[in-house]
């Protein structure tokens, strides 16, 4: 099916949702459609579709970025009545991408509530531009792919992936010193951690799936080393304490910052970086995550 027939069935779901007496869920085949890809629900409810910038080529202190580990845009929507959702995402640029992205966010009515980096030193350069949108759920779709066209974002769905390859880490010993298992996507390790509390942004509870939970990810390198990045979920009284034990792991801290707005408890997001022994850098994770209020495994 091309473009332009989604694109039409995409208006016509709209035009449905407006018409007068007419009431049903929200179509999320239809946001799908306006999307260019389809969304998928997530267990805490959310609807998300993951947009890897793979057609970047991005190194970092000599490795090859795989896009799962830190290069892959995402939007998550979520229902709050029928037809209409609030959105959040991640969206990965490059330098040039930003102000056409953020044109047409702006002249579309989706607010952007960060724009920072996440790594040092990686060439090229990328940015990471967080957005929060809210109303139909098609129309919010439909004005977030047009805004991904100004960027170079893959925005087809992909030819089928092959089964996962193994990945080369021991995961059992990983998942033994960080506390917490994980799943292999793409090639990259990845481990998500909810924190305890809920979080909320404008009153709204926004769920891990969301941009609230912890992400820890690793990269093999050879040699039962692996390349680490993620993003953790802080509260003001936990920054420091986890910085220092972080830099007691030798891990650098590469970016903190806030995501959100409005969000209630105010959090702080931190991005860090190592290429060392996978297991010893899980341990000094572990030692990092003991800092936090996280939901226990």
């Amino acid at each position: 099916m091309n473009t332009h027939i989604l694109r039409a069935m995409a208006v016509a779901a709209m035009a449905a949702a407006a018409t007068p007496g007419i009431a049903a869920d929200t179509d999320w085949t239809a946001v799908g459609q306006a999307l260019g890809k389809a969304v998928a629900v997530q267990p805490d409810g959310v609807y998300k579709v993951g947009l890897p910038r793979t057609d970047l080529a991005v190194t970092l202190d000599g490795v090859a970025i795989k896009p799962t580990l830190a290069l892959g845009s995402w939007l998550a929507f979520k229902e709050t009545a029928q037809g209409q959702a609030m959105v959040m995402g991640d969206l990965v640029l490059t330098q040039d991408e930003v102000n056409p992205v953020a044109k047409e966010l702006e002249d579309g009515g989706i607010q952007i509530t960060a724009l920072h980096n996440h790594l040092l030193r990686a060439q090229p350069a990328t940015l990471y531009m967080h957005v929060d949108g809210h109303g139909d759920a098609v129309k919010l779709a439909t004005v977030l792919h047009d805004a991904l066209a100004k960027s170079k974002t893959p925005l087809a769905a992909p030819a089928a992936a092959p089964a996962p390859a193994a990945i080369d880490l021991d995961t059992a010993a990983l998942d033994k010193a960080l506390g917490y298992t994980g799943k292999v996507n793409g090639g990259v390790y990845q481990v998500t951690i909810p924190r305890a509390e809920a979080a909320k942004a404008g009153g709204m509870e926004i769920p891990p799936s969301m941009g609230a939970g912890i992400a820890i990810n690793f990269q093999p390198t050879g040699a039962g080393k692996a390349a680490i990045t993620g993003d953790f979920v802080l509260i003001a009284s936990e920054v420091n304490p986890v910085i220092k034990a972080l830099r007691d792991n030798g891990i650098e801290i590469t970016a903190l910052h806030n995501h959100m707005l409005d969000d209630e408890p105010r959090l702080f997001f931190m991005h860090f970086w190592a290429n060392d022994d996978a297991v010893k850098l899980a341990r000094g994770l572990h030692d990092a995550l003991a800092q936090m209020k996280v939901a226990h495994s």
